[in-house]
C-alpha cells in the first residue's frame, strides 16, 4: 500500500546504470545478481518531502531501496510526540518489514525529495530461492537496523548528551560520505535541529543548547544547514566511535 503523494515515475534508472554502483562502500553485484534485481524491480516513485510513504499499522505490497534522498524512520505516540528511529539515504531499503510482517511497526516520511525503486512483495521468494547471495544481503540489511537500534538504545540509556549528539551526527556524516553526498569534511544536511532532537530524545532547548557546547570543542560546525567536521579527531573521541566501515556493505 503506497500513501501519500508517491508517484510512480513512467521511466526508470536501469541497473546497470544505477549511479550507486560507483559507490565503493557498496558491494557489487555479479551479472546474474543484476539481471535478477532488474527483474525484480518494477518502477521508480517520487516522493515529496514531508510525505509519509510507510504508515504504522498499513499492509505493505512492496519494499523499497531508496535511489536518491533522504528519508526517516519514526513512531509517534498519542498525544504527537515523536521518535525518529533512523535515516534512510541512498541505497537503504525500506519496507522490508511490512513486507515479511503484513504490518508496518514505523512510519518513513521523505525528508527531501526521494526516489525509490520498487520491488513487489510477491517477489521477495523468488529472491530467496534462486539467488542465496542476494537473500543474504538481506538478512545483512535486516541485521544491521538491529545494529542501529541497538546503537540509538545505548545512546539513549548511556550516553551523555554530548556523546550521542556527536554520535548521530558523525555516524550521518559518514553514511552520507559513503553513498557520494557531501564535498570534503562539508555536507548539507536536510533536517533541522527539531528532526535531531526527536532523534535523540531530547527537548529542542537541550539539543540546541549541546550542539553549542559540540561547536565549542571546535570539533564540528554546522550553520544554514551546512555540516562540517572540522577535526574528525576530537569529534571521534567525544563520540566515542570512529564511524567507519570497514567492508563494502550490499544493497538491493
Amino acid at each position: 500500500m503506497i500513501l501519500g503523494n508517491g508517484r510512480p515515475n513512467g521511466q526508470y534508472t536501469p541497473c546497470a546504470h544505477c549511479s550507486l554502483r560507483r559507490c565503493t562502500a557498496l558491494r557489487a553485484f555479479t551479472p546474474d545478481e543484476l539481471a535478477f534485481v532488474q527483474e525484480l524491480k518494477t518502477d521508480e516513485l517520487r516522493v515529496d518531502p514531508g510525505i509519509s510513504f510507510l504508515r504504522e499499522g498499513a499492509s505493505s505490497e512492496y519494499l523499497y531501496t531508496v535511489l536518491h534522498g533522504w528519508a526517516f524512520r519514526y513512531k509517534m505516540l498519542p498525544d504527537g510526540r515523536r521518535q525518529i528511529l533512523n535515516y534512510a539515504l541512498a541505497s537503504d531499503m525500506v519496507g522490508l518489514q511490512g513486507s515479511l510482517m503484513r504490518e508496518m511497526e514505523h512510519s518513513v516520511e521523505a525528508l527531501t525529495p526521494v526516489i525509490l525503486c520498487v520491488f513487489p512483495r510477491t517477489k521477495l521468494w523468488d529472491l530467496y530461492s534462486k539467488f542465496p547471495s542476494l537473500a543474504f544481503d538481506i538478512t545483512w540489511l535486516a541485521a544491521r537496523e538491529e545494529q542501529l537500534i541497538d546503537e540509538a538504545l545505548l545512546s539513549v540509556g548511556r550516553r551523555t548528551a554530548l556523546e550521542r549528539t556527536a554520535y548521530v551526527l558523525l555516524h550521518l556524516f559518514v553514511r552520507a560520505k559513503e553513498v557520494g553526498l557531501g564535498n570534503g569534511n562539508t555536507i548539507q544536511f536536510p533536517f533541522t535541529q527539531q528532526h535531531l532532537a526527536d532523534t535523540l530524545g531530547m527537548s529542542l532547548v537541550h539539543t540546541n543548547k549541546t550542539l553549542k557546547r559540540l561547536t565549542a570543542s571546535n570539533a564540528i560546525r554546522w550553520k544554514d544547514r551546512v555540516f562540517e567536521v572540522s577535526d574528525r579527531a576530537a569529534l571521534e573521541r567525544i563520540a566515542g566511535d570512529d564511524g567507519s566501515q570497514h567492508k563494502a556493505r550490499p544493497f538491493i
